[in-house]
C-alpha cells in the first residue's frame, strides 16, 4: 500500500495542552508520525511518497472563509498582543450569548474553538495546510485506480467542523479528503470513523446530505471527548436523515463489542455502495492509550483491517488519533497489512 507523508507536520511543535487541569506536554505530538513511519519502513509495506500541493480550493469547499482567515492569521495576533506562551481560548460564547465573532484574538479563539485543550502555536497552520495535500494526493491515488492507500496525516482532523478547531484539529482532512472525491465524479462516498473519539467535526459537515455517509465508533460520549455530540439518536437531518450512524460504546469495551459494531457499520456502508470509503484511522482504541477506555490489543487491528478489505471497496485511510507512541505504529500497520491482504494486494 502506497503512503503518503510530508515533513510539514513538524511545523507543529506545540509545546502546551490543557489536560486535567494542568498544562502538560501535548498527546499530539512530532513523535507519532515518525512512529508511524519508522513501522512502515520497516515492514515492508509500500512505497512512501511526497504529497503534492492542492492549492486552498478543496479546503474552501468544506471551510467556512472567515475561520480559514482567523487560522492563517491567528498566531500573529496573539503574538502582537504580547501574551506570553501559546493561544489557549479562555472564553466561549454559550448559551444565551450573542455568537458575533470578537475582533480582538481573544475572543477570537473562543468563538472558533470548540475545547480548550488545543494551543495555537508558530507553524500550526503550515502543518495543517500540509496534512490536507497529504490527505488529497492519497486520495488521488485512490481514484486513479488503486485498492487502497494511506495518508499520514499531522495533524489530524475529524474534530475540525466547518468552522471549529478542537481535539489537535484544525482542518478536516478525511471531509476535504471525501468532499473531493465527490467533486471528481463519486456519486457516493462513506466514511467510517474507527478512532476512539467521535468524529464530531466530520459528522457536522455531512449531518445533512446524502451523498456522503457517516459512521464512527467511539467511546460514549457521556463519558468521553467530545461529549456534546455522537450519540445514537443523530441520525441525520433532512436529505440526510438515516445517512449518519453512531455506534457510541462503553468504558472498558474490547474487541467482542467493538467489532460487532464495526460488523453493522460496515454492512449499511455496504447497503450504501459508496464509490470510496474514507478511514478516520485513529489507533487510540489500543488497551494502553493514554486518554480512551477501549482494549483492543495489537492483534485487534489485523482482524478489523481484514474486514474492511472484505468490503472490496477503494478505501483511503487517513491518520487520526493514537497516542500509546510506542504502539501506535505496529497498530496502524496491522490494519494496513491485513487490508492490503484481504484485498488481493498484501505482500
Amino acid at each position: 500500500m502506497l503512503t503518503v507523508y510530508s515533513d510539514s507536520h513538524l511545523h507543529r511543535q506545540a509545546k502546551t495542552e490543557l489536560y486535567g487541569g494542568r498544562l502538560v506536554p501535548p498527546h499530539e505530538c512530532p513523535e507519532r508520525a515518525g512512529f508511524v513511519l519508522g513501522q512502515i519502513k520497516a515492514s515492508g509495506l509500500g512505497e512512501v511518497i511526497a504529497p503534492r500541493p492542492f492549492g486552498m480550493e478543496p479546503i474552501r469547499r468544506v471551510h467556512e472563509a472567515g475561520y480559514l482567515e482567523f487560522l492563517a492569521n491567528a498566531w500573529d495576533e496573539w503574538s502582537r498582543t504580547g501574551y506570553q506562551g501559546e493561544a489557549i481560548p479562555t472564553c466561549w460564547p454559550a448559551r444565551r450569548m450573542a455568537q458575533r465573532r470578537p475582533t480582538h484574538i481573544d475572543g477570537k479563539l473562543g468563538y472558533y474553538a470548540a475545547s480548550s485543550e488545543t494551543s495555537i502555536s508558530a507553524g500550526s497552520w503550515e502543518a495543517a495546510l500540509g496534512a490536507v495535500d497529504v490527505a488529497l494526493t492519497a486520495a488521488a491515488h485512490v481514484r486513479a485506480g488503486a485498492r487502497g492507500a494511506f495518508a499520514l496525516c499531522r495533524p489530524p482532523g475529524h474534530h475540525a467542523a466547518s468552522d471549529l478547531y478542537c481535539g489537535y484539529c484544525f482542518l478536516n482532512n478525511a471531509a476535504i479528503a471525501a468532499q473531493w472525491l465527490r467533486d471528481q465524479g463519486a456519486a457516493r462516498v462513506a466514511i467510517l470513523d474507527v478512532d476512539f473519539h467521535h468524529g464530531n467535526g466530520t459528522q457536522d459537515i455531512f449531518y445533512d446530505r446524502d451523498d456522503v455517509f457517516f459512521a464512527s465508533l467511539h467511546g460514549d460520549p457521556q463519558e468521553a471527548f467530545p461529549h456534546f455530540l455522537g450519540y445514537a439518536d443523530e441520525e441525520g437531518t433532512g436529505r440526510g436523515l438515516g445517512f449518519n450512524a453512531n455506534y457510541p460504546l462503553p468504558r472498558g469495551a474490547g474487541f467482542d463489542a467493538w467489532g460487532a459494531a464495526l460488523r453493522s457499520a460496515l454492512g449499511r456502508i455496504a447497503t450504501y455502495a459508496p464509490d470510496y470509503i474514507v478511514v478516520s484511522l485513529g489507533v487510540d482504541t489500543f488497551e494502553n492509550d493514554p486518554i480512551s477506555f477501549f482494549k483492543l490489543n495489537s492483534a485487534d487491528f489485523s482482524r478489523y483491517g481484514t474486514m474492511i478489505g472484505e468490503l472490496g471497496i477503494p478505501t483511503l485511510f487517513v491518520l487520526e488519533g493514537g497516542y500509546a507512541v510506542a504502539e501506535i505504529g505496529v497498530n496502524v500497520v496491522n490494519v494496513l497489512s491485513a487490508y492490503d491482504s484481504a484485498t488481493g494486494h498484501g505482500r
